[in-house]
């Protein structure tokens, strides 16, 4: 049985990005375009009516930009998965987006084939692009000198909840993981589950994010 393609929206406030986005998802069976947004007011609309399973969401947009649209769209319909698209080196805006509930972000400059697989792998869940996005960040963070604490308190995570977080921060899937922890991946999923309720967040990408901005992943690049 053929897969349901994911039903997206494209939100940009250059034409000629759109059509570019466009004309990359309309080789690819596993997408259709179901509409198009100038500015994050009218994606926010647009979600309401059209409910996408994907907005692939620019950052900068006026009047409403799109960290305010994700954050508007993450809390009316949780369940539309969000990706960033930007040129930007902010890292504050991506972290923000993330923060948000975005899935991660693509580079507008990427290679297409390359955009390609990491949008396919930022909706799979991918540990390894998690791990390689919240790599660009940190890297983001050193050349521009901020530190990548928040000064937040950590959430009351157990020991078990810690040790997979590290691991997920590095890169390894569920099964990965229950292999060097030595317990099933059921119980892997069901710790997953907790530690995403307890800090609030839906997917790696933003897990991995957090680890980096929280320190957690310092010894691991020593």
């Amino acid at each position: 049985m053929a897969k349901i393609p994911y039903r997206v929206i494209i939100a940009d406030d250059h034409p000629l990005a759109r059509q570019a986005v466009q004309s990359l998802l309309e080789d690819d069976p596993a997408f259709t375009v179901v509409g198009e947004a100038y500015n994050g007011e009218e994606v926010v609309s647009m979600c309401g009516n059209l409910q996408p399973d994907v907005v692939l969401m620019d950052i900068h947009m006026s009047p409403v930009n799109g960290l305010e649209a994700t954050r508007q769209i993450k809390q009316l319909y949780p369940h539309i998965r969000i990706v960033m698209l930007t040129v930007s080196d902010d890292v504050a805006d991506l972290f923000t987006a993330i923060q948000f509930g975005a899935q991660g972000y693509l580079l507008k400059n990427m290679d297409p084939d390359e955009w390609m697989q990491y949008l396919h792998a930022l909706l799979d869940d991918n540990s390894l692009v998690a791990r390689q996005m919240a790599d660009r960040l940190m890297q983001r963070f050193r050349m521009s000198g901020a530190p990548p604490h928040s000064g937040q308190s950590l959430p009351p995570l157990t020991n078990r909840e810690h040790e997979i977080v590290l691991h997920v921060a590095e890169g390894y899937n569920n099964r990965q993981i229950a292999g060097k922890l030595l317990i099933s991946e059921n119980t892997v999923k069901n710790h997953m589950k907790n530690i995403f309720e307890k800090l609030q967040i839906d997917n790696r990408v933003q897990l991995t994010a957090y680890a980096v901005k929280q320190g957690l992943t310092r010894n691991l690049h020593n």
